[in-house]
């Protein structure tokens, strides 16, 4: 063995042995040490060229590359353990252990006391029976996706893949399969970008509540899957501590998690780099806890330097402020921005309304609301990610597949003007404002009009080529493009064409000092968002 990593390995298992005698430890310490030993001394090796070192310095060299900004579109996956209960939402895990929460008394009345029935119980029922890779990826290109990520490990501590650090894993046991393997060779066989998402970062305090009254959560038997079960809140004045949740715009006021325990994390989220070379990776918000910063760096600078070795460009996400702009991709959850932004981002939102998995008599978006927010977001420089909730037999609800199915059919008819584009001068224009706050979770569901006009261009500056894509059909046929008035700063050139994507003939117009009118036919190409294509420069006679 290397010395570096050898004596890396004796700092990390002192470090934990330091702990308290009552701190968590890892459920398999000598790999979790291993793996960390790894990664620091990978990170601190010159000879092997790294790019990136773990600081925000270095890692400000990242560039969200252009596969991604052409892509555009992604599909997420919610589907693990908790697909069986199917009530609520996809934290029954924990809500089950909180008491005089709905999940709560729901669980007493159908599965009894948490003493007898626990969540672990769940996990033999969750067989997956009816899972097809390769069915869920022909679905997912019909519907115009370019990359896919599944959830490799959700807040319930259950990976769905075939873990080192844990035996408590979809490949051991329940389905019994490496799910994200499986997608994984799916997603790659038919050209799509795959990534992953880890939301183990949470897992410090998701059973914590269980420990505050009898469950299955204080046997120790079952601490590799629901521990630590640490508290939210930090103690009191008197020692005591609080069972509610903090407030999640201030993660300094929660209870930090310890060395351990970011070891761990650390351990499993490079083992994912690792088994599935990822070219995209999703943290969820918990990673802005200040406590995770130094395994954080740790973590993209391994994640960045083996890409590129691999010659990969990869994506790495975070959420609100848990990292400096320059260093990774923002993403915003169930949210949107109210203007363009310069640096590239994201928004994931899910086809169903109240839940990122399966549940039962969840509510579901139209084709048409997803369709209106992937044209808005991508206006503004952003990107989709798209969720589905499967079963736990791992069929995928009718209404989602239907969904899909329409976003596919508009995106063949309409696509170019999302794919391979870049923002225009102005995102757009139109009455319809975003809501107070667009980022905040549950902003993003919007109705638009026919005065709501969103502009992309092509990729290639010289193709002398505009989209605008109007989110409604207006009533007397005609549409006005204020941004695009004659003399406006924005174009190089006069506009000399205009079409109307999923229609055969030109369209008349007129480009007048108050902005560009277009002249649309009787009936609408679609009943959902229909796109002009406009031809700048020299293109011939244009006809009015």
């Amino acid at each position: 063995m290397n010395r570096k990593i050898f004596a890396a390995i004796i700092a990390v298992l002192a470090s934990t042995g330091a702990q308290a005698q009552s701190a968590w430890r890892p459920e398999r310490p000598e790999n979790v040490a291993r793996r960390v030993a790894r990664v620091h001394a990978d990170n601190s090796d010159s000879t092997h060229g790294n790019l990136y070192r773990p600081t925000w310095n270095s890692l400000a060299q990242y560039r969200t590359p252009d596969w991604f900004r052409d892509a555009k579109f992604g599909i997420f996956i919610h589907w693990g353990v908790y697909s069986v209960p199917a009530f609520g939402n996809e934290w029954y895990s924990r809500n089950m252990y909180v008491p005089g929460n709905a999940a709560f008394e729901h669980h007493i009345a159908t599965y009894g006391p948490q003493t007898k029935f626990g969540y672990k119980d769940f996990i033999p029922m969750f067989r997956a029976e009816h899972f097809d890779p390769n069915a869920w990826l022909d679905l997912f290109v019909r519907a115009g996706a370019k990359y896919l990520v599944p959830v490799a490990e959700h807040c319930d501590g259950f990976p769905m893949y075939d873990s080192a650090m844990t035996k408590w894993d979809a490949a051991r046991m329940g389905p019994h399969r490496d799910v994200v393997g499986e997608l994984e060779e799916a997603t790659r066989a038919r050209g799509l970008y795959f990534g992953v998402s880890s939301h183990r970062a949470e897992h410090w305090w998701w059973y914590g509540v269980g420990r505050s009254f009898p469950s299955d959560v204080q046997d120790p038997a079952n601490a590799g899957l629901y521990g630590p079960a640490e508290p939210m809140s930090l103690p009191d004045a008197d020692g005591k501590v609080s069972t509610k949740q903090p407030d999640p715009n201030h993660l300094e006021r929660w209870l930090a998690p310890n060395q351990a325990f970011l070891d761990d994390w650390l351990a499993r989220s490079t083992e994912l780099v690792d088994r599935y070379h990822p070219d995209f990776f999703y943290f969820d918000w918990w990673i802005g806890q200040p406590a995770f910063k130094p395994a954080l760096q740790q973590f993209a600078a391994y994640y960045y330097n083996q890409s590129a070795r691999r010659m990969q460009h990869p994506v790495l996400t975070y959420k609100e402020e848990a990292m400096p702009a320059n260093t990774a991709t923002l993403d915003i959850e169930r949210g949107k921005l109210d203007t363009l932004r310069l640096l590239p981002w994201q928004t994931d939102t899910s086809i169903s309304i109240h839940s990122w998995g399966y549940v039962e008599h969840d509510q579901y978006r139209t084709a048409k609301s997803l369709i209106d927010q992937l044209i808005d977001t991508v206006s503004k420089n952003g990107n989709l990610l798209l969720n589905i909730g499967p079963r736990s037999d791992g069929t995928i609800p009718e209404e989602e597949r239907d969904v899909l199915l329409q976003i596919g059919a508009w995106l063949r008819v309409n696509g170019e003007a999302i794919y391979n584009t870049r923002p225009f001068a102005v995102f757009g224009e139109g009455p319809t404002k975003a809501a107070a706050n667009p980022t905040e979770k549950n902003h993003d569901i919007q109705s638009y009009t026919a005065e709501d006009i969103r502009y992309t261009v092509p990729k290639d500056p010289g193709s002398h080529i505009l989209y605008a894509t109007v989110l409604g059909w207006p009533e007397d046929h005609q549409v006005l493009l204020h941004a695009l008035y004659a003399g406006n700063p924005y174009l190089l050139s006069s506009v000399c064409s205009v079409e109307l994507l999923g229609a055969s003939s030109r369209l008349a117009f007129e480009q007048r000092a108050y902005g560009l009118l277009v002249k649309l036919p009787a009936v609408p190409p679609n009943a959902i968002a229909y796109v002009l294509r406009m031809k700048t420069g020299a293109c011939g006679a244009r006809r009015k």
